[in-house]
């Protein structure tokens, strides 16, 4: 599997994000151990509306890769989540049972009030 071309994005393409319960969790954790001062820095940026309030736009990537949801993991491979800058990466088909229910969007139902 090829690399996506993210680099210089800005996280147009990172959101709004569906995530499970699992996923909730998982992402709770990772803000937990996180250094406080990199937690705070990563809060504080300024993102473009929409684009996943967990995008570091001062380095152009996941500011929680580690413990990114399943969608962002998929984005690019499946041609239901074709990246515009490469489409021809996107190769697989998602199927009906693919992904799980979610339990809200971060950046909508999910903001970093509700990870303190």
């Amino acid at each position: 599997m090829g690399k996506l071309p993210c680099e210089g994005c800005k996280g147009l393409c990172c959101g709004p994000v569906p995530i499970t319960e699992k996923e909730l969790k998982v992402i709770k954790r990772r803000l937990q151990s996180m250094p406080v001062k990199m937690r705070t820095e990563l809060r504080h940026q300024q993102k473009f509306e929409g684009t996943c309030i967990f995008y570091n736009i001062q380095k152009d990537r996941c500011g929680i890769h580690s413990a990114r949801p399943e969608i962002c993991r998929m984005f690019g491979y499946y041609q239901e989540l074709a990246c515009f800058r490469n489409p021809a990466m996107a190769t697989k088909t998602m199927k009906s049972s693919t992904l799980e229910k979610h339990v809200g969007i971060l950046s909508i139902d999910y903001r970093w009030k509700d990870f303190d």
